[in-house]
């Protein structure tokens, strides 16, 4: 009797453990895993943009390399300088801030990236001061006198099939006529250029258009007429 009655204790309390044990585990609560940072885009710039720019900064005199898209040590130095003569941080990079800058037009990705608010500022070392802008306070005779700096010259689309059209007449393109740049196409300009006494860029530049008979817009003609007053005021300036 006694032996029943022990085994009925121990049955009863194994079936409460096994209850406790049970609730405890639903009761208690996970611990909750905190969710990882979300790591910032980063804003790189494209080949064709690299392109554009290295033309851009050929015309501008500041890069005496090839406009191939590829970067280097004397390019990103020629970076440099642009942005030190335009308000920016010299970094040596194609951020967001010097392709606008530069009037290059952005991917829809890239645009969602906004400006890294230090590439805005140039970085002076000696003294450790950073400023946005330049300072309005200050008479400086290279900003205050004299025209402003023009916009790029930019052909449209018409104006590259147009072109692109003359150059596969002339044997000197094999693409097709779709308005599309392309290395081909810069090489085909290049071979123009020095074939008629152009600087050969392998840019599509008012000179290049005007020598194949290309009309330029009312826009464009302004710019030209821009730029021209702002070489000359440069030269007298030098």
């Amino acid at each position: 009797m006694l032996r029943k009655f022990l085994l009925l204790v121990s049955i009863s309390l194994l079936f409460a453990t096994a209850i406790f044990g049970q609730a405890t585990a639903e009761t208690a609560s996970p611990k909750a895993t905190p969710a990882p940072a979300k790591k910032p885009a980063t804003f790189r710039s494209t080949k064709s943009q690299v392109i554009e720019a290295q033309t851009l900064l050929k015309a501008k005199k500041l890069y005496n390399g090839e406009a191939t898209g590829t970067s280097n040590a004397e390019w990103k130095a020629s970076v440099k300088t642009y942005q030190g003569e335009n308000g920016l941080a010299k970094t040596g990079s194609l951020n967001r801030a010097t392709l606008e800058k530069m009037e290059i037009k952005l991917t829809e990705k890239q645009s969602e990236i906004p400006v890294d608010p230090k590439h805005l500022a140039t970085n002076d070392a000696k003294s450790g001061k950073t400023t946005d802008k330049p300072d309005a306070t200050k008479t400086d005779a290279k900003t205050t006198t004299g025209p402003k700096r023009p916009a790029p010259f930019q052909a449209n689309k018409d104006q590259i099939i147009e072109l692109q059209t003359k150059l596969k007449d002339a044997k000197l393109f094999t693409g097709n006529a779709d308005g599309e740049r392309s290395d081909a196409l810069k090489d085909a300009i290049k071979k123009y250029q020095e074939a008629n006494g152009l600087t050969a860029t392998g840019g599509i530049n008012a000179a290049t258009l005007n020598k194949m008979g290309i009309t330029l817009t009312e826009k464009q003609k302004e710019q030209v007429a821009a730029q021209a007053a702002y070489d000359a005021a440069k030269t007298q300036k030098n």
